[in-house]
């Protein structure tokens, strides 16, 4: 019979086979690579829920090839923070998922900081030129809002602007608005950064 005071003997760590702690430190590794991975996907979810995208325009467009003519989508979007980055992207594809798609990767790269004042208005005046399309912006008191229209009304939103007076002169292509709007964004200048680049100083900028 067995001993009913016979206690049951716990193993340490010398009764364990090599094997089974071999096993064991890869489990271990095993959860802390998916834990990673999940955190790598999270901080990738809201770093991407922080932009925004907007589709300007959508165009069929064919090109003429030896066997006849090949359709393809043609996207014009707008990516931006609304805290100060813009971008204008374009993409081409066979369908329209596609082209939306390559247009927001295009935007991406092609990203311009805007320096913004306390009042989300632009600190100067600024303007920018693309093909036969001119664009000025000035800046507006708090509570104007974004008198502008067409690509460069989106343009100025996402990239955070909320007061701003912008004229379009020109061309009315909406491409060619909104990268002249682009062009006027990235001429912008802190009154620091003007004052240090004319070598006078900040308090100079204002008399």
């Amino acid at each position: 019979m067995t001993d009913s005071n016979s206690q049951t003997q716990i193993p340490t760590a010398a009764d364990v086979p090599p094997a089974a702690e071999g096993q064991q430190g890869q489990q271990q590794g095993q959860h802390r690579e998916r834990r990673e991975r999940r955190e790598r996907r999270q901080r990738r979810e809201d770093r991407d829920s922080e932009w925004q995208e907007r589709v300007v325009q959508i165009r069929r467009v064919s090109k003429t090839v030896k066997g006849g003519k090949k359709m393809s989508f043609r996207a014009i979007l707008v990516v931006g923070n609304e805290k100060g980055q813009v971008g204008v992207g374009v993409g081409k594809a066979s369908d329209v998922i596609g082209a939306v798609r390559k247009g927001v990767a295009d935007g991406k790269k092609h990203l311009v900081k805007v320096p913004l004042t306390a009042s989300s208005s632009i600190p100067t005046v600024a303007q920018g030129r693309d093909g036969a399309a001119s664009v000025m912006m000035r800046p507006a008191a708090p509570g104007t809002g974004v008198i502008a229209g067409g690509s460069i009304r989106t343009v100025l939103e996402l990239a955070g602007v909320k007061n701003v007076l912008a004229k379009r002169l020109g061309s009315k292509t909406p491409l060619n608005n909104a990268r002249a709007a682009m062009m006027a964004l990235s001429a912008l200048r802190t009154h620091k950064a003007a004052a240090k680049e004319r070598g006078i100083p900040l308090q100079q900028m204002y008399s």
